[in-house]
């Protein structure tokens, strides 16, 4: 009893373990492997990953960044600008102007002014000079002042030049880089209220990488070319202020400008600033020899100046009268071989219609002709109509293309009258390259002139 009673209790306290989902129990109490759970025992894989389809979704992916990234960089630049002026509104640069300004009468002119008799207009009897009366002494030191002031002409004009400089990067020989630099003087025009408007030869500019400014006190800035004219190789520099010191503001000035139509230029004396002699910051003094010369230029034409100083073929820079005034920009390009190193400049009454355009940063509109005034005798004698008569024609020109020829008459353009060169520059300075216009001329026929109307696009000056 004792016995079996501890075997039913042996069997009592053994470990009980259920069956498991892939057992089962026999009749006996033996656990087996239930086989309807065999197919539970196979290994299951993983899906072998497919490389090319990862690497397409991967390119795709970064296409698409790099896609939306192009669009947001595009939208931002295209933008923010206008979202700028909205919310700070940018004041356009004023629009520039040089008035032609009045003839100032000379000493001489005065003095003969008052030796009239009001009411008759005769002058009045002088009285011959006594032997007696000695001649004024002059000492070497009167003649010292003399200059002196002069000079001091000279270097208050100074305030308004500047050297420029064009720099441009180049490779010699040997595979070096070297940096090659073309220099000239330039003067002040105006202050726009967002930069300072110099005008300099091209020649030294246009190719160039980089242009430098150099300032009357020594301080540089960086500026950039604004626009220029091919006919009379100048160009319009602009500086923006933010760039120039306060004590620099101070120290320059403005260019004076004054008139090259004055009846009493002949035999004045004038003063060369710039570098006449060749060099920088140089001056000489002498005075106008010949007025007369006018330089014929396409769609354009100049006073020429010519004096008695002595210069450099390569000299420029400006002649100034004994107020400051400048009467005219050197130019030693229509010099004849007999006066190389004559001083000449061209008038800058004529200069300031291009000046005015190119420092408001408008391109020089180009017809292509060359023309000069109708005599009142040849209007009279020969009826030969008032007008710009056409001298010469340019190749490739808008006029060569539409049908203009020498000896045609230029009488409008547009619904302005032409009665004269100055009329018809004056005339066609109102429009920009591209620009389509109706221009009248008189052609000679058989027994008069016929007027006849002619529809051209304008082009733009080559360099």
């Amino acid at each position: 009893m004792n016995e079996n009673q501890n075997k039913d209790d042996s069997h009592v306290t053994s470990e009980y373990r259920p069956p498991s989902r892939r057992e089962k129990i026999k009749p006996t109490g033996e656990l087996v492997e239930d086989k309807d759970f065999e197919f539970m025992k196979e290994k299951i894989k993983e899906r072998p990953i497919n490389r090319k389809k990862l690497v397409r979704r991967t390119i795709i992916t970064a296409s698409m960044a790099v896609i939306f990234g192009l669009i947001a960089c595009f939208t931002f630049l295209v933008l923010e600008p206008v979202f700028s002026n909205m919310l700070y509104p940018e004041e356009d640069p004023k629009q520039v102007t040089f008035p032609e300004v009045e003839e100032e009468m000379l000493p001489q002119d005065m003095l003969q002014t008052e030796t009239q008799i009001p009411g008759n207009g005769e002058p009045e009897e002088q009285e011959e000079p006594t032997t007696e009366a000695a001649a004024p002494s002059l000492e070497v030191s009167d003649y010292q002042a003399l200059y002196n002031k002069m000079y001091a002409v000279a270097q208050e004009s100074q305030k308004s030049m500047v050297t420029v400089t064009g720099v441009t990067s180049d490779v010699d020989w040997f595979n070096n880089p070297y940096e090659s630099k073309g220099q000239t003087s330039g003067i002040i025009l105006a202050d726009n209220g967002k930069e300072l408007l110099i005008l300099a030869n091209k020649q030294a500019v246009e190719e160039a990488e980089s242009i430098q400014v150099m300032f009357c006190d020594g301080e540089q800035a960086t500026g950039a070319l604004r626009a220029s004219d091919a006919t009379t190789d100048l160009s319009v520099i602009s500086v923006p202020l933010e760039e120039i010191g306060d004590d620099t503001k101070d120290a320059i000035a403005m260019a004076n400008l004054g008139s090259s139509n004055g009846n009493n230029l002949l035999g004045s004396a004038i003063i060369a600033v710039g570098t006449p002699m060749g060099t920088g910051n140089s001056v000489a003094y002498g005075m106008i020899t010949s007025v007369g010369s006018t330089i014929s230029v396409p769609d354009n034409a100049y006073k020429l100046i010519t004096t008695d100083i002595y210069g450099s073929k390569n000299a420029g820079g400006v002649i100034l009268d004994m107020n400051g005034k400048i009467l005219g920009v050197v130019d030693m390009t229509y010099n004849t071989e007999d006066m190389e190193n004559i001083v000449c400049a061209i008038g800058i009454s004529e200069l300031k219609r291009t000046i005015t355009k190119l420092s408001n940063g408008k391109e020089m509109a180009y017809f292509g002709v060359e023309a000069i005034d109708v005599t009142a005798e040849a209007n009279t004698k020969l009826k030969v109509p008032f007008g710009a008569y056409v001298t010469e024609i340019q190749m490739d020109s808008p006029a060569m293309s539409s049908g203009v020829q020498s000896g045609d008459i230029i009488t409008k353009i547009g619904n302005e009258e032409i009665a004269n060169v100055d009329q018809y520059v004056d005339a066609l300075l109102d429009y920009s390259p591209e620009d389509s216009v109706d221009i009248t001329v008189m052609r000679q026929g058989k027994d008069e002139y016929r007027e006849m109307s002619i529809t051209v696009t304008l082009g733009k000056q080559s360099k």
